[in-house]
């Protein structure tokens, strides 16, 4: 890909995908710019990028611009950008939670620019995230391409129907803050059992990478795998029917009931 790129926000998620793109593609075809210039400027030093100071000038050098502001703020960066990149051949890629391609394209006030959408994960730091993508027929197959190059070094892709993209959502962007608190929850049982926090965390963490491994690599049912470490009468089960007891499962899935429907929320641009 020889394409220049602009992120427009240098926040968490914007950092992950381009130091993961500039560990496969030239540093210099990407620009980074954000509301608070020493942000853009030290990201841009890092990866070896260009940092720029508006984001009118980083999307009128760029073939694809990367938004990646909160969506609170999306509607009015929208009516900043309207101007140099509406009407344009310009692809928008947005990450922002819940915010829908009829929405930025309504920003925009073009109705068939062309939008991908797309939702990473915080494990695209160490290029193990799952992408999540939505486009329509006003994407080029050449454009997906060139994305999913890009986002190749994050980690894993899917394109979803725009329509499931909200769930996709919470059960990938948003659901690793809820392994990391089982983590957390596992290692503290482990130090009151005597273990050290740094045994403890490693061994919970190590226990949770297997299995989704496990879940991954052999194609198996997750009940089918649980039920091959539930021995009759055994210690497994036991803790088992404990997560049970406490309405575990019923939590989870009411957690993320919880992360979609704000994910529509968020979407609503004011």
């Amino acid at each position: 890909m020889s394409k220049k790129v602009a992120f427009i926000g240098s926040g968490v998620m914007a950092g992950a995908i381009l130091k993961g793109a500039c560990r496969a593609l030239d540093p210099t075809l990407f620009l980074v710019t954000d509301k608070f210039e020493e942000k853009a400027q030290a990201l841009a030093e890092e990866v070896g990028a260009r940092a720029v100071p508006s984001n009118r000038e980083a999307v009128e050098q760029a073939d694809y611009i990367f938004l990646c502001v909160k969506p609170q703020v999306a509607a009015e960066v929208l009516e900043e950008l309207a101007p140099v990149l509406g009407g344009t051949s310009k692809v928008l890629c947005s990450i922002l939670a819940g915010v829908t391609i009829e929405s930025l394209r309504a920003g925009l006030r073009a109705p068939t620019h062309p939008v991908i959408r797309i939702m990473p994960n915080t494990s695209a730091l160490i290029g193990k995230g799952q992408m999540l993508l939505a486009s329509d027929e006003q994407v080029s197959e050449q454009a997906r391409g060139e994305v999913l190059e890009l986002l190749a070094p994050c980690g894993s892709a899917l394109w979803l129907p725009e329509q499931f993209f909200d769930q996709g959502t919470a059960l990938s962007g948003s659901s690793p803050a809820f392994v990391y608190m089982f983590i957390e929850a596992m290692a503290d049982a482990g130090v009151e059992a005597g273990l050290s926090r740094a045994q403890a965390i490693e061994l919970s963490a190590r226990a949770v990478y297997g299995a989704a491994a496990m879940v991954l690599e052999t194609g198996s049912h997750p009940a089918v795998l649980k039920d091959m470490v539930c021995s009759p009468g055994g210690m497994t089960i036991a803790g088992v029917s404990t997560l049970e007891d406490q309405g575990f499962r019923k939590a989870v899935i009411n957690a993320i009931r919880a992360t979609c429907l704000r994910s529509k929320e968020l979407g609503k641009l004011s």
